[in-house]
């Protein structure tokens, strides 16, 4: 029996974008009708074993905000991941990470990392991207892809505190590169940083 992409991907418990995905690197097969429709085999997805596993795996939704005192808005990233996740159905994990979006040594960030090279997750669920990091997200998403690691954004607006988390990320800025140029000790660079945190948080 031959059946669309739609319900392949129902059946399987992953997006159509997915299944394509799967379909160009050989993971599975598809046959085209007449307007180019894909048409699923239902005896070749039952038996392919790897990928009715791959829809067992949870779903990990990911939430993180730059400071302490953002901890309301890290509950509400966690409460719409949850919910989100909870209304399509899907076993899910949530990691919490407390750190700049510059810093790529999070703990919950390589915890995530390493659970999407181990193949043992089915997705990734964030409320957007710059949640996951405020540069490099992309390189976080094609590991996802290699590894057939679904990403889903909400896309929930991020507008009452993007400008809070700019401000930590320069102020993490300012002080790496002002301890390197004039030595954490200097009076010079006390006073480089009183004038710089004041612009920074002036962004806030």
């Amino acid at each position: 029996m031959k059946i669309s992409i739609g319900k392949a991907a129902k059946i399987l418990g992953v997006s159509q974008d997915t299944l394509r995905r799967w379909e160009s690197v050989g993971k599975i097969e598809s046959e085209r009708t007449a307007r180019g429709h894909r048409r699923y085999d239902i005896n070749k997805l039952g038996g392919n074993s790897r990928t009715i596993s791959h829809s067992n795996k949870p779903t990990i939704g990911y939430a993180r905000v730059s400071g302490h005192d953002q901890k309301n808005d890290l509950k509400r990233q966690v409460e719409l991941v949850e919910a989100f996740c909870a209304a399509n159905g899907w076993k899910y994990e949530i990691i919490q990470d407390l750190g700049s979006g510059l810093n790529y040594k999070k703990k919950g960030l390589k915890n995530l990392i390493q659970k999407i090279c181990s193949g043992s997750i089915q997705r990734l669920v964030l409320t957007s991207k710059d949640r996951l990091l405020r540069f490099g997200a992309e390189l976080i998403f094609s590991l996802c892809e290699q590894f057939g690691v679904e990403v889903c954004l909400i896309n929930a607006s991020e507008e009452s505190i993007f400008e809070e988390d700019l401000a930590q990320d320069v102020l993490e800025i300012i002080t790496v590169f002002s301890a390197r140029l004039y030595g954490s000790r200097s009076r010079k660079n006390k006073k480089l940083m009183e004038e710089l945190r004041e612009v920074a948080e002036s962004l806030s």
